[in-house]
């Protein structure tokens, strides 16, 4: 197993959900962390009960939409820790509605948080990576980035396009940077919250009753990054048992 002493990790969306559980779990395992999300006062506390618990994490407030939010993001982890290993492109939304009802502000936001968050996290950190000849991206697709429900076209949509990019990127790196798509089946997260359709919130509630925790999703997380280096983890599927999805 790779020692993680060394090892300098970026989260995005790190306030809540799969992003928290990350960082906490990560943190746990002697990585080093910096930790961007919109929401200071939940990252801010969250570094500090990773730091108090003995781990080493910084923050910075982060919209993942601008392209100069991140390539910040970035510069301050290498200002903080030297180098920048791994990004983990967490960040996303899922105000899931059927395409009839055109609420076509919540796509363009699904657009921009989704897919253009995780191209500006690529960008932001490749030439770093490229530059030392070493390093792993880590994009957060879904089970909605292997199959379509109805409500969920557009989402759906923006979770092919991160496999589709990862797909890309992996093989344009060639053997000094490793790239891995995790899709996580439904886990407990707010990302439920933003469903602004009742049709589509009363059928993702009833969805999520048999929700695994984030902690899985971040111990497969944590299982991509601690292989060696020479092994790159493309894809790893986490769903609950009972899951027919």
């Amino acid at each position: 197993m790779t020692d993680p002493a060394d090892k300098v990790v970026l989260i995005t969306g790190a306030s809540s959900g799969i992003g928290e559980a990350t960082a906490r779990h990560l943190g746990a395992r002697g990585f080093r962390l910096m930790l961007g999300a919109r929401r200071v006062d939940r990252l801010e506390r969250l570094a500090d009960e990773i730091r108090e618990s003995g781990g080493k994490a910084n923050w910075r407030q982060l919209d993942v939409t601008s392209i100069d939010s991140m390539r910040g993001f970035v510069t301050a982890a290498q200002e903080t820790y030297g180098r920048v290993d791994v990004i983990i492109n967490n960040a996303g939304v899922m105000p899931l509605s059927k395409l009839e009802v055109l609420k076509l502000d919540e796509w363009n936001r699904m657009i921009d948080v989704n897919i253009r968050g995780v191209l500006h996290g690529i960008a932001a950190v490749l030439p770093v990576m490229q530059d030392q000849k070493a390093g792993q991206v880590i994009n957060l697709s879904s089970i909605g980035g292997h199959a379509v429900s109805p409500t969920a076209a557009v989402y759906c949509a923006t979770k092919f396009a991160v496999g589709a990019i990862s797909e890309g990127l992996r093989q344009e790196v060639g053997g000094d940077i490793r790239v891995t798509v995790i899709s996580p089946g439904v886990t407990e997260s707010d990302l439920a919250d933003s469903i602004t359709d009742p049709t589509a919130r009363e059928a993702m509630r009833a969805f999520r009753e048999g929700a695994i925790p984030a902690e899985a999703i971040a111990r497969s997380i944590a299982f991509a990054i601690e292989q060696p280096a020479a092994v790159d983890v493309s894809e790893i599927i986490v769903r609950p048992t009972a899951s027919p999805y």
